[in-house]
Formats: C-alpha cells, sequence, structure tokens
C-alpha cells in the first residue's frame, strides 16, 4: 500500500491564488504581447495571437473558480442586543417618512404662481 504525503504548506487562500494565477497570466499575456511588438514574421504574430487567446480562456477559468468560492459571512454578534438595536435601527430608517425636496421652484413656476395669482386664480 502507497501512502501518500500531505502538502506541508498550507493552501492559498482563493484570493491569493487568484492574485497569483493573474500575475502568471499576466506575466504570459506581457511576453506575448512583447513578441508580436517586436516581430515582423506572421508566424510569430500567429503565436503570439494563440497565447494571449489562452490567456484569455485561463482567466475566464480562474473566475469561474473564483465565483465558485463561497464568501466568508460576517461574525455574529456576541451580544443579542448589538442585533436587535441594529434591527430596530434599520426599522426606524424604513418607517421614516422621506423628507420633501428643499430645492426651491422653477423660475418659471414661480412666474407662473404670480400670474396666477394676479388672475385671482391658486
Amino acid at each position: 500500500m502507497s501512502q501518500t504525503q500531505a502538502p506541508t504548506a498550507a493552501a492559498p487562500s482563493p484570493s491569493d491564488w487568484c492574485a497569483q494565477m493573474q500575475a502568471k497570466i499576466m506575466a504570459v499575456l506581457d511576453a506575448a504581447w512583447d513578441l508580436a511588438e517586436h516581430s515582423t514574421d506572421p508566424a510569430v504574430i500567429a503565436l503570439a495571437r494563440e497565447k494571449a487567446k489562452a490567456c484569455g480562456q485561463m482567466a475566464a477559468t480562474v473566475r469561474k473558480v473564483a465565483t465558485m468560492v463561497p464568501v466568508p459571512k460576517a461574525a455574529k454578534s456576541e451580544h443579542p442586543l448589538d442585533v436587535i438595536e441594529d434591527f430596530v435601527g434599520r426599522l426606524d430608517k424604513a418607517t421614516k417618512a422621506p423628507e420633501p425636496p428643499s430645492n426651491p421652484p422653477a423660475a418659471q413656476a414661480v412666474a407662473m404662481r404670480a400670474a396666477l395669482r394676479k388672475l385671482g386664480r391658486r
């Protein structure tokens, strides 16, 4: 029976892994870009395009893998009163009547109101 050795170093966090992969992909993409910029050979340019295309596909896959990792939940409050106070605060905000806008009326509205007052209307 064979035994496998567990890695001694801890696995990187998903965000660290994504950052490392992005750095590697960008390095390869930069190299392909330099290769295409400094060459007039169509075969070399085609190879650089293939590398860039592969980098794009790899980046898309890395993004998909990164979205599979659940977002860590916020730490629960130690005091139940904090939860209640937070709920009451949000409830107060939700039930408070919105304040009317304090913008001054438009000049056209002011002139129209003055004209209506002269005519004896509201």
